[in-house]
This record gives C-alpha cells, sequence and structure tokens, in this order.
C-alpha cells in the first residue's frame, strides 16, 4: 500500500489520512501541460491533486513519461505515489505501511553445505521496513540472531550507513553472511533459497 499523507481536509474540518487512488489528472492549456496524482481523503473522499508539474510545456515532457501519464501507467503512478521526499514535504505525517512483496532469485546455484551466501537487494520503491526484520523473516530467524551475526562480524551489509541493521531496506544493498562450521548453516541456506 502506498503511503498516506495526513492533510487538512476542508470537508472533515480534521487532519485525516489521504490514499492514493492511482489515477493521473492531466489539464492542457494551450502548449502548457499540468498533471496531478489524485488521493482521497480516508475517511469523507475528498479529493486532494497532489502536484507532478504545473505548466510544462509539452515539448518538455519526455514522451515516455507522457505516455504513461495519459495511460495511468501502474508502475509509473507507483513510483510517485511512493515518493517520500515530497510528500514530507507536503505533510508532517505520512503513514508507511510496511508490507512488501519478497521475490527471491538464485543468481549462483551453489552445493551444500554452503559456507557464505551474498544477498542483493532490489528494491523498485522505498519503504520504511528495517533491514534487521527483512533479514530475520526471510532467513528464518529472531532479529536477536540477526544482531549477534552483525556483532561476530559473520553478517555484513554494504554499503555501509548510519544505524546498521536498523535502516530501511534500499535498493543494491548486499549483504555478506558467513556460514562455515555455523549449526544453523544448512536452515539459513534453504531459508534464503526459499520461494517467498
Amino acid at each position: 500500500m502506498a503511503p498516506r499523507p495526513w492533510l487538512s481536509c476542508g470537508r472533515c474540518h480534521a487532519i485525516k489520512p489521504f490514499a492514493c487512488s492511482g489515477k493521473i489528472r492531466l489539464n492542457a492549456n494551450g502548449k502548457q501541460l499540468d498533471a496531478w496524482l489524485i488521493y482521497r481523503c480516508a475517511d469523507c473522499d475528498k479529493t486532494w491533486n497532489r502536484p507532478i508539474f504545473e505548466r510544462r510545456n509539452v515539448k518538455d515532457i519526455d514522451p515516455a513519461a507522457l505516455r504513461s501519464l495519459q495511460s495511468n501507467d501502474k508502475e509509473w503512478v507507483r513510483a510517485i505515489a511512493f515518493d517520500l521526499q515530497f510528500l514530507r514535504r507536503r505533510s508532517s505525517r505520512v503513514e508507511e505501511f510496511v508490507d512488501v512483496e519478497v521475490r527471491k532469485t538464485i543468481l549462483v546455484e551453489a552445493t551444500q553445505p554452503w559456507s557464505a551466501l551474498e544477498i542483493v537487494l532490489a528494491v523498485p520503491t522505498p519503504t520504511s521496513l528495517r533491514l534487521d526484520r527483512l533479514l530475520a523473516t526471510e532467513l528464518g530467524m529472531s532479529r536477536a540472531h540477526v544482531t549477534k551475526l552483525e556483532r561476530d562480524g559473520r553478517l555484513r551489509a554494504s554499503p555501509e550507513r548510519g544505524h546498521g541493521l536498523r535502516r530501511p531496506i534500499t535498493e543494491g544493498t548486499v549483504i555478506a553472511l558467513d556460514l562455515p562450521q555455523a549449526g544453523d548453516a544448512l536452515a539459513i541456506g534453504l531459508a534464503a533459497s526459499r520461494s517467498g
């Protein structure tokens, strides 16, 4: 589910969450084009038009982007809806959801017993899901165990950033996990390779 900004709703006379409708609104004025992503109040359905751009000359718009706007392309709309930086500039509160779909693809098949594991994260849209939560869930262990592996130097995330494994998952993060002679090596390897 896309993040929901909390905005002042003129109909409810209160600050309410607004949900992305998935619909784009375009308005042409001569050669100028305005584009908005439509949000709706969760309680009364009043709309908020989240600006994508305003008064842009049609010639200055990338043709692929224009086609996406005109067809309400789901992936394009999703990318706009998950622009957390924009939403945080417009609202002091943005409700985020950590529901994610995890797909696993084995890039290099290795024979058992595994001695090392490398995980590369592909995160097409921003999320607030923490790295330690993702690893614990997908590798079938507690977050305390994940933290212990990091503390023991058996689990490393790169690029290194502040907050260690407590940071949100990001595109291109690489997790290296050493499993030599670990009693849990087989269980971790099987969990990592099992489809979600």
